[in-house]
């Protein structure tokens, strides 16, 4: 069985930024990408960044310049800095991890953009 807990979400003001991390345990073999979606209110889940085993990197063209995802292959964690938030940014982001034996989802922490 596979646990991610992320951890990192709270509120931030405009123009703020915060810092998720996703930690992954478990019987956990073969990672081959890591990475966050979002759901904001009424809106689909939709990718934020992805970061697979090699070095590529994807991100929405609504968070480029401006949010970076990276990984810790050590600690099997991933890792999300935002910086420059927008209120539009505000939603349940989930930690999302592609393994040997399918794909996990975090239970999701909560980012929201307000002043």
């Amino acid at each position: 069985q596979v646990q991610l807990v992320e951890s990192g979400g709270g509120l931030v003001q405009p123009g703020g930024s915060l810092r998720l991390s996703c930690a992954a345990s478990g019987s956990i073999r073969g990672i081959y990408a890591m990475g966050w979606y979002r759901q904001g209110p009424g809106k689909q889940r939709e990718l934020v960044a992805r970061a697979i085993s090699g070095g590529t990197t994807t991100y929405a063209d609504s968070v480029k310049g401006r949010f970076t995802i990276s990984r810790d292959i050590a600690k099997n964690t991933v890792y999300l800095q935002m910086n420059s938030l927008k209120p539009e940014d505000t939603a349940v982001y989930y930690c999302n991890v592609d393994h040997l034996h399918g794909t996990s989802w975090g239970q999701g922490t909560q980012v929201t953009v307000s002043s």
